[in-house]
């Protein structure tokens, strides 16, 4: 049977990471799990603790991508399933995420989460994930921005490093397709906390917006130098 580790980064989520810790150990398929506390000021790398076989403390908050590039280089599952800390109870939902690649059907599962429940934005980041992907690589992601995988750990062996920041779901998605892993999206009922039209809200989608187009302008030149060295 294979052996799943579900590797999760966690900044400041005091208020969710029990739940979503509980819901994965007592109700998904998990024999590894991992938290990356990426610098919280708040109790989360105590209440990890708790669920966790195992939790990476960083000094300082880093971003999420370098928090993932910690996290997996620590797995010893067959499977490595990436999810956010926000979920809650919503994280027994995983097991529509792991079955494709535990049967085989793809590399790596991408999670398609329902429509929000309220309208933020106007969608430029996703927007600018989507066109990227699919001038990079022809794939046409509907969730080109999910945080939730799951994929065959030789996946991450293979590819070797992850981007930084935000732009780390983008590029995992172009890194994998270009080295010729499968991708599959499947739709999964998971629910997380959602971002508002307050300053806030502008501001953490303002930042994502040019972490992805940093991350497909550093793609779109690997790909140049790959063909002149091809």
């Amino acid at each position: 049977m294979k052996k799943v580790s579900v590797v999760i980064p966690a900044y400041n989520e005091e208020a969710s990471i029990s739940s979503t810790l509980q819901a994965i150990r007592e109700r998904t398929l998990c024999h590894e799990l991992i938290v990356i506390d990426d610098g919280s000021v708040d109790d989360t790398a105590s209440l990890a603790r708790k669920w966790a076989d195992l939790v990476i403390t960083a000094p300082k908050n880093r971003g999420k991508g370098s928090a993932l590039q910690e996290g997996w280089q620590h797995v010893r599952g067959d499977i490595v399933m990436l999810l956010d800390s926000d979920l809650r109870e919503s994280a027994a939902e995983a097991e529509h995420l792991l079955t494709p690649v535990i049967e085989g059907a793809c590399d790596m599962a991408v999670a398609v989460l329902p429509p929000p429940r309220k309208k933020a934005g106007m969608g430029l980041a996703k927007g600018l994930a989507h066109h990227g992907i699919r001038i990079l690589t022809g794939f046409e992601a509907r969730a080109p921005l999910s945080g939730q995988r799951a994929f065959r750990r030789d996946l991450l062996q293979q590819l070797g490093k992850l981007d930084r920041g935000f732009g780390v779901e983008v590029g995992l998605t172009v890194d994998a397709i270009r080295a010729g892993y499968r991708v599959l999206e499947v739709p999964v009922p998971f629910f997380h906390r959602e971002t508002g039209n307050d300053w806030s809200g502008y501001c953490h989608r303002g930042k994502e917006f040019v972490a992805i187009g940093r991350t497909l302008c550093h793609k779109w030149w690997e790909g140049q130098k790959w063909r002149q060295n091809g």
